[in-house]
């Protein structure tokens, strides 16, 4: 067996690799780091610590997963649809959300979300409901 044979075995089988990882990733499951301390404690207890907590997306049954109060929810960020944010759900469609211009209904097909930690987060008490196919 030749040196060239020896090189494509081993860049077809790279190749193969990484063609399934990106599929499985992008169709099936992905890792998200958690950044922040807007989900402490739950996530990144350690406030100002260099390690991250991270966790795994399941993509493959959120067609028909009903969510509800109290799931932790993975979505775009309405500033930037590049940036991921963590959150809980705490309102779902129909709900009645208290805030502090008064109650706020949220409208069907969204959610309100909200951090563990309210005095750190960017949740929908700033940007307001979130809609379910944003999760």
């Amino acid at each position: 067996m030749g040196t060239r044979s020896i090189i494509w075995n081993v860049c077809n089988k790279y190749l193969t690799i990484g063609l399934v990882g990106i599929t499985v990733t992008d169709r099936y499951v992905g890792v998200c780091p958690i950044r922040g301390s807007s989900m402490s404690p739950t996530f990144n207890p350690s406030a100002g610590a260099f390690t991250d907590d991270y966790v795994l997306l399941d993509k493959f049954c959120l067609e028909k997963y009903n969510f509800s109060h109290g799931d932790v929810v993975i979505f775009s960020s309405p500033s930037n649809y590049k940036e991921r944010c963590v959150k809980r759900i705490v309102g779902m469609g129909g709900d009645y959300i208290s805030d502090v211009n008064g109650a706020i209904k949220v409208p069907e097909g969204h959610c309100w979300v909200e951090g563990d930690n309210s005095a750190s987060s960017f949740d929908s008490r700033s940007f307001g409901p979130v809609c379910m196919f944003a999760t």
